[in-house]
């Protein structure tokens, strides 16, 4: 199975799921990206990746997943996490999605 990546408002973050590569049984969560959403706003405050999951990417494609749903919705983005933060600085077509006039504030 692809890792996908899963919207939980009920939990207020968004979710990867993947196979765990030791047993492969059925995907898992392998990581999150919490979030505060306020009046069209999308505030990202902490992302974290299970170890056992790491080295595969998930960080960057639960990033691009999470931001793509917020493009998606047109929400403006908030990058308090550093995660969230140097993905965009890294993947500036995604730049836009932050305020401009917020942008200096988080260094993009």
């Amino acid at each position: 199975m692809e890792p996908r990546v899963t919207d939980r408002p009920e939990k207020s973050r968004y979710e990867i799921l993947a196979e765990a590569e030791t047993h492969g049984d059925g995907s898992e969560t392998a990581g999150f990206a919490e979030y505060h959403l306020s009046e069209g706003e999308i505030a990202f405050i902490h992302t974290e990746i299970d170890p056992r999951f790491g080295g595969r990417g998930l960080g960057g494609l639960l990033a691009r997943g999470a931001l793509d749903d917020a493009r998606a919705r047109g929400l403006r983005v908030l990058p308090y996490c550093p995660f969230i933060r140097g993905w965009i600085g890294k993947n500036p077509e995604y730049a836009d999605l932050v305020p401009e006039e917020r942008r200096a504030r988080f260094g993009l």
